[in-house]
């Protein structure tokens, strides 16, 4: 068993037909995949999972993704955990879309990608992230 193989991820995703999505592509390349459908359960099952990284989508009910990022950075035992905004944000919105960018690296963010990217692009941002 590769080491790719025990690589947990967690995607907190409330758009369930793209978590679908998007879970199998990282299945298919040997990740170990669990889905959380907003921020409070993305948060808890973090702290239970102890994932290697966290795939977060920005606007979801209950608690959305920023709040659910400080909320992990705040707890000692999730501090450390990389964490990767989601987001549609960027298409219609493209003028906008930097300021967002901007702000996820600024709180710490590992990386910031739209749901528009390839699915390719965004294993392989994850695979990038998760090496280095």
């Amino acid at each position: 068993m590769s080491e790719k193989n025990k690589t947990k991820i967690l995607i907190v995703e409330d758009e369930i037909d793209f978590a679908k999505i998007l879970s199998i592509k990282f299945e298919k390349e040997g990740y170990e995949v669990v889905v959380a459908q907003n921020g409070e359960l993305g948060v808890n099952a973090a702290k239970e999972l102890k994932p290697a990284i966290i795939l977060m989508d920005v606007q979801m009910p209950v608690m959305n993704g920023f709040e659910a990022f400080f909320k992990l950075k705040e707890d000692p035992e999730t501090k450390n955990i990389k964490v990767v905004f989601l987001t549609s944000y960027g298409e219609p919105a493209k003028d906008a879309a930097w300021l967002d960018e901007k702000y996820a690296r600024e709180i710490g963010a590992g990386d910031y990608i739209r749901k528009t990217d390839s699915l390719d692009d965004i294993v392989k941002a994850v695979g990038k992230l998760l090496e280095g």
